[in-house]
């Protein structure tokens, strides 16, 4: 089975809810199942300690999850334009799968979600794909032919799905926002299937 490695951190909810509908996406692809993970918080402060499993929602990702993963689906809320320190924090530790190049030639993509209508989306969602360059994966994004991209008034780039949540975190989603959500997690799922075992 073709597996796509949905990985997130997430504030308020709005980047887990994109996580799982962009999961749902990739389920819809015949032979491609989805995996999601989170990330735990980080200290200001001191070294943070989390208890292996989160109270509620995903479990927390190991360098397992990235390394068994065939595709990569990575999301963050915006933090003045850039990814979440937590969501940076484990893609740090990632040194040896760029050693050993074992996230590379595998397809992955990022979304995002704001509080703000000018909080930074774009800028967040390219600041995510910067260590997935590295890493050598193959990036996708959103293709303009994408209906739903051409006619929100909320959420959605080309570089990947975004959602506005309101300063009050209260937004909920529109249908374009679910319907980009979805189309990428579809897209991943075939490039997954595509990409499966290729020497790139």
């Amino acid at each position: 089975m073709t597996e796509v490695l949905v990985l997130y951190y997430s504030n308020y909810g709005g980047t887990a809810e994109m996580a799982n509908r962009i999961a749902r996406g990739v389920e819809e692809v015949q032979g491609v199942t989805a995996r999601i993970r989170t990330v735990a918080p980080v200290s200001t402060v001191c070294e943070a300690v989390e208890a292996s499993v989160p109270a509620a929602g995903a479990p927390y990702a190991t360098i397992d999850d990235l390394k068994e993963c065939d595709g990569l689906a990575l999301g963050s809320p915006t933090h003045f334009g850039n990814m979440a320190a937590p969501l940076k924090y484990f893609l740090d530790s990632a040194s040896e799968l760029w050693f050993s190049g074992g996230l590379r030639g595998k397809p992955a993509g990022v979304f995002t979600s704001t509080a703000s209508m000018h909080g930074g989306q774009e800028a967040t969602l390219l600041s995510m794909m910067i260590p997935l360059f590295h890493q050598g994966m193959v990036l996708l994004g959103v293709p303009s032919n994408e209906q739903a991209l051409n006619e929100t008034t909320t959420g959605g780039t080309p570089y990947g799905p975004s959602h506005y949540e309101g300063g009050e975190h209260k937004n909920g989603f529109s249908e374009e926002e679910k319907a980009i959500c979805r189309s990428f997690g579809q897209r991943l799922a075939r490039a997954a299937l595509t990409l499966k075992d290729s020497q790139l």
